[in-house]
Formats: structure tokens, sequence, C-alpha cells
């Protein structure tokens, strides 16, 4: 099975999982990872996410994001923006990365969380703002764009990532000849630059053992989120 982000989240917002994911998917590689980013529409003022939190501040409630659906990381990185600040922003769940960024653009949303795939696509319309990226260090393609960290929120970083996982009990030489060929196809040139144009992904290919230190991380730390926060499906 190849997924991505939201997968970490599946243990903590679903009543009844269709899957334990901690036990009976065993990670096999971990593709890579990309900042999610905050963008605000070319129409609304926020040229920061200080602006953003004094707007909250000023007028509760007037602020709204768009983010790919309730439970996602878009979704629950700005809640804890939000409690961080000490301000609420209205969440407008969407299905799918097309509607939200439709709105946002239209104008009916202030702002979107979504994955720097989905934010970069629009960059040279001149419609939307990037204002936070939420990785360790500034991407590439947004230079001018401070990362949380920058911004005042010590080390807080949201990642989308994609993964590869296997069933729990996969004879073990199966799950090295499928990350060794994973790696290897994945690391072609081509490959490789296409991933990082259309996705800014950063290739990590790490194997099991590492991937299954980083997965644990994040089914901890967002499922502390979601239960803080009481966020249901």
């Amino acid at each position: 099975m190849v997924t991505f982000d939201s997968h970490a989240v599946i243990p903590s917002i679903l009543d009844k999982p269709p899957v334990d994911v901690e036990r009976e998917l065993m990670p096999v590689l971990l593709v890579g990872t990309a900042p999610y980013v905050i963008a605000a529409g070319a129409g609304r003022p926020y040229k920061s996410f200080a602006d953003v939190v004094a707007a909250c501040k000023a007028t509760p409630g007037a602020v709204k994001y768009a983010s790919v659906g309730i439970g996602t990381l878009g979704h629950l990185a700005m809640t804890v923006l939000g409690t961080k600040a000490g301000v609420e922003i209205m969440h407008v769940p969407y299905r799918g990365g097309g509607p939200a960024m439709n709105d946002v653009l239209g104008g009916h949303v202030d702002l979107i969380a979504g994955s720097a795939a989905l934010v970069s696509a629009q960059l040279g319309t001149n419609m939307l703002r990037p204002i936070l990226q939420l990785g360790r260090e500034r991407l590439p393609a947004l230079p001018d764009t401070p990362t949380a960290i920058e911004a005042g929120f010590p080390d807080f970083e949201t990642l989308a990532w994609w993964g590869i996982f296997a069933p729990a009990g996969t004879p073990p030489d199966v799950v090295a000849a499928m990350a060794t060929a994973s790696r290897e196809i994945l690391s072609e040139p081509a490959t490789a630059t296409q991933l990082k144009e259309t996705q800014q992904m950063t290739l990590l290919l790490q194997d099991g053992a590492a991937f299954k230190t980083f997965f644990d991380k994040q089914v901890a730390y967002w499922g502390k989120v979601v239960r803080e926060n009481n966020i249901r499906a």
C-alpha cells in the first residue's frame, strides 16, 4: 500500500478504524516529505501570519481558512497554530484540494492550509500569496516565505509525507526486496525530478525501521492534537 500523511490520524479520529495501522501494517519505505503551506487569496490583506492573528484578535471569527477535510494535517496544523497564538481561525473543510483552492481563489474563503504541491501549483497566477510554510527550512520554490519556526512557533512543523506499507507478517526478505526495488525506481533522475517539481518533495527513501520511528511519532503527535481538541471525522 502506498499512502500519505493523513494515514497517521486514522487511529485517533475514527471511532472504529477499518484497520489497526500500527499493528496490521508494516512500514516498508518512507518515500519523502514536503511541508504544508498556509496561503491567502491575493485579494485578502494578509501579508504574514501575524496579520492573520491580529485580524482574529480584532474580530473573532472573521478569518476563515480552507482545508481538504476534517482531521487532515492542514486542519490539525491550523488548530495548533491558533491555540499557540491564542486565537480561533474558522475552519471550512472541503472534500479535496480542488474545491478548497477554487473557493480561496474565488474569494469565498480567506486562507488555505494545504500541501506545498497544492499551493505551489498556483504561484504563477498572482491569485495566491503564501504567508507561512511549515517545514523546518524554506523551500527553494518559496524562498521569501518564512517557516513557522521563524515566525515564532518553536520546533513546530507539519509535513506531508508518502510511504509504502505491507501487511504485518510479510516475510522480511519480501519487504527488503520491495524496499530495494522501490528505492531504485524512485531514485531514477527523471522520477526524482518529477516528484520534486510536482510535489515539492524531499526524497528520503528511508528503510522500514526509520519509517516506523517517523510514523510512530506522527501517530502520537497528531493523535494528541485530535484528542485535546475533540476532533471527530
